[in-house]
């Protein structure tokens, strides 16, 4: 009988999905380089992560937040980002600090992802000395209390409205994967960034994910690239006048005649695997097998970017996922599966008999409890997708059963983990 709720809310959401009117989130999507913006070292940041209780603002952003450090890198360039996620609308904040200026003072904005509320945000992290504000100096007294307060905006307009964040406690720290769908999440969420693009590869950890689900098809001449839907479309692309299957296509056809909603390229399968090696801390990526057909170049691929990942010294997983029975079929008529880590999101049964080491079950069959810890007790690890709806989120985190989550509101996923006590 729960089964059947979770599937009917399953289709609930996806008929709501589809008949989404289109929509502009005016998202501000520069950060001021403010003189003076704070002495961001690794000892700060590391003391900075926790959950703080939230006073002014609470009634926009709920009355608890979590905040997590994340980085991007640009060659020999790291740029730190703090991010804070809230219970409230899927809520998050992407936030950056000077790291050569000597006062600690964060600009950015946040956003709401179950609707366009944004705003620009500037905060100052201080301690409370004595019950007394003071400059935080990057060592706390016995006694000692984080705050990171200052101002916050709607749309585009300059921050008036108070927020003050207070430290409570560290965030948790069980092994959880927070895995973005389609790269980083989807673009009718009006993303800063194309899903399946490079650009919502690097911004996915700022969302909260660990790991990210990336869609893999294969153009007319045989080029894996990244694209979820199985034709063009003007939910994904600009006008360019192609229309049809993405597989009727070459893949410079694609490249000089396609962009995506945001303007960036299709990406090819090897571009994304670098980015995410040479550019992010991300540890998981899920290879959606969207096409039909040999899986030999996905594999060749996988291969070369599981070594390049080890002489990278970058602890990440890349695994080929296999949903559908064309999938299962492909994998099996590899002449040799030597190094190819995969995901089944069929039954147990297909699951154990195909070796296996992750099951991935679909979110509308419910927790199924005795399967989950079944497969666990085997020695697998379980996911669950494609999850959006919070109060199933919270559940399935409490519960403490699946080892992660797929799903498009990453932020709230990390959210319900890192408060979970």
């Amino acid at each position: 009988m729960k089964s059947s709720v979770y599937i009917l809310l399953g289709l609930l959401l996806i008929g709501f999905e589809s008949c989404r009117k289109d929509y502009e989130a005016p998202v501000p999507y520069t950060f001021t380089n403010t003189p003076g913006s704070g002495r961001f070292v690794a000892s700060v940041r590391q003391t900075m992560e926790g959950v703080y209780g939230v006073t002014d603002g609470v009634g926009q952003f709920g009355d608890q937040v979590a905040l997590k450090w994340t980085y991007v890198l640009n060659g020999a360039d790291t740029t730190h980002y703090l991010s804070i996620f809230t219970g409230v609308d899927v809520g998050y904040f992407n936030l950056e600090g000077d790291p050569k200026a000597d006062n600690l003072v964060l600009n950015g904005y946040w956003r709401k992802l179950v609707n366009t509320s944004t705003g620009l945000v500037r905060l100052t992290v201080r301690t409370k000395h004595n019950g007394v504000l003071e400059p935080y100096t990057g060592r706390l007294a016995t006694g000692d209390t984080l705050v990171v307060d200052g101002l916050y905006g709607e749309n585009s307009g300059t921050p008036t409205q108070k927020l003050t964040l207070t430290y409570r406690r560290p965030l948790n720290q069980r092994p959880f994967s927070i895995l973005a769908h389609r790269s980083g999440g989807r673009t009718s969420d009006l993303l800063p960034a194309s899903e399946n693009s490079l650009e919502i590869i690097k911004l996915a950890s700022r969302l909260g994910a660990t790991g990210i689900e990336i869609d893999v098809r294969y153009t007319k001449d045989g080029v894996p690239i990244l694209y979820h839907d199985n034709t063009l479309n003007l939910r994904l692309i600009q006008k360019s006048g192609l229309t049809g299957p993405i597989e009727a296509y070459t893949y410079q056809q694609l490249n000089t005649l396609v962009r995506l909603v945001n303007g960036e390229k299709i990406p090819t399968l090897e571009e994304a695997l670098e980015t995410v090696i040479n550019n992010t801390s991300l540890n998981f990526v899920w290879l959606d097998t969207k096409y039909i057909g040999p899986m030999d170049k996905v594999q060749a691929i996988q291969q070369k970017y599981r070594q390049k990942a080890i002489l990278s010294r970058r602890d990440l997983r890349i695994i080929i996922g296999l949903p559908s029975t064309d999938a299962v079929a492909s994998y099996q008529a590899l002449a040799d599966k030597e190094n190819t880590p995969i995901l089944c999101e069929l039954d147990t049964a297909t699951t154990l008999g195909l070796g296996a080491r992750i099951w991935a079950p679909r979110w509308t069959l419910g927790p199924q409890t005795q399967e989950v810890l079944a497969m666990k007790a085997a020695g697998l690890t379980v996911f669950v997708w494609t999850l959006d709806e919070p109060k199933f989120i919270q559940e399935f985190v409490s519960q403490n059963n699946f080892d992660g989550i797929l799903s498009n509101y990453s932020p709230i996923v990390a959210y319900y983990h890192y408060v979970e006590q």
